[in-house]
């Protein structure tokens, strides 16, 4: 649907549907028959789906959000893309969403969102969340674990995943999982205002666990190996990349150490009406 063909305009907003997870998450809507717009950079971009009306807006434009976002009633918010100003971004938006007149958000936060999380972006989230309440939004929180599509990016060239990990766990979730779980929220948003879920794949894995489990779907050796704290900085510091990127990145193992990331959730099951996905169901051998 055209930004000029559409009848009526639709009640729920979709961001990030040029990618992974928003993406999804509108093709499943546009499967109910659910209208929807597209709140996307560039309209151009926009997935074409049936229902589907793409409007432009970025999470740092307040005046464009609240234009694009008039009449909306539920908004599917993903979290912007790391960098040192996202939580500013997110508030941005948020803000632009209460001025638009929207009722309900759906953000997709973190597993163990918390002022003092291990995994350093799980703070952003947090204070996502806490801006998000205080605006007067009804709102649901989706918590998702660690993604079980990142486990392979894990991999190094040699088939060794190093990290600061140590014998903790992750309960790894599926993007397919989470999408189904979103699109049951924000077909009946109401059912779900003011509850945070956890979301998480069957079981949580050691890297140990998780390396075994590569090695058997890609058919090739993949091993895990401890490395410090100090290492870890170190090996990942010759890629130029920022202070805040360093610790993100390596907080994803630290975090993984500490427990954080431990604990299965029956949410998916229970939003979905299907069990979570192991992560052996997920990783695919790499196509050439």
């Amino acid at each position: 649907m055209s930004e000029t063909s559409a009848v009526s305009l639709p009640t729920i907003a979709v961001t990030g549907s040029t990618g992974r997870l928003g993406g999804r998450v509108a093709r499943r809507l546009a499967e109910r028959g659910v209208p929807q717009k597209l709140l996307v950079r560039d309209p151009e971009r926009a997935p074409r789906l049936a229902g589907t009306l793409a409007v432009r807006g970025d999470y740092a434009d307040q005046d464009a959000v609240r234009e694009a976002l008039a009449g909306t009633r539920t908004v599917f918010m993903v979290s912007a893309s790391e960098s040192a100003d996202r939580l500013a971004q997110h508030k941005t938006f948020v803000d632009a969403v209460v001025a638009a007149g929207v009722r309900h958000l759906v953000y997709v936060s973190f597993y163990g969102a918390a002022p003092d999380a291990t995994f350093t972006l799980a703070r952003d989230h947090f204070h996502t969340e806490q801006h998000i309440r205080a605006s007067g939004l009804a709102y649901t929180f989706l918590r998702d674990n660690f993604y079980a599509e990142f486990v392979p990016d894990l991999v190094g060239e040699d088939g060794v995943i190093r990290g600061p990990a140590g014998q903790g766990r992750a309960a790894f979730v599926g993007q397919d999982d989470i999408a189904d779980a979103a699109a049951a929220v924000l077909f009946r948003p109401d059912d779900h205002a003011g509850v945070a879920y956890d979301l998480t794949g069957p079981e949580a894995l050691t890297l140990d666990e998780a390396a075994a489990i590569l090695s058997a779907r890609l058919g090739r050796t993949i091993t895990y190996q401890q490395e410090t704290v100090e290492a870890a900085y170190a090996s990942r510091s010759s890629y130029g990349a920022p202070r805040w990127q360093l610790d993100a990145w390596v907080s994803t193992y630290t975090a993984i150490a500490s427990g954080e990331l431990d604990g299965v959730s029956d949410a998916v099951p229970r939003l979905t009406g299907h069990p979570a996905t192991p992560l052996a169901d997920i990783v695919r051998p790499r196509k050439d």
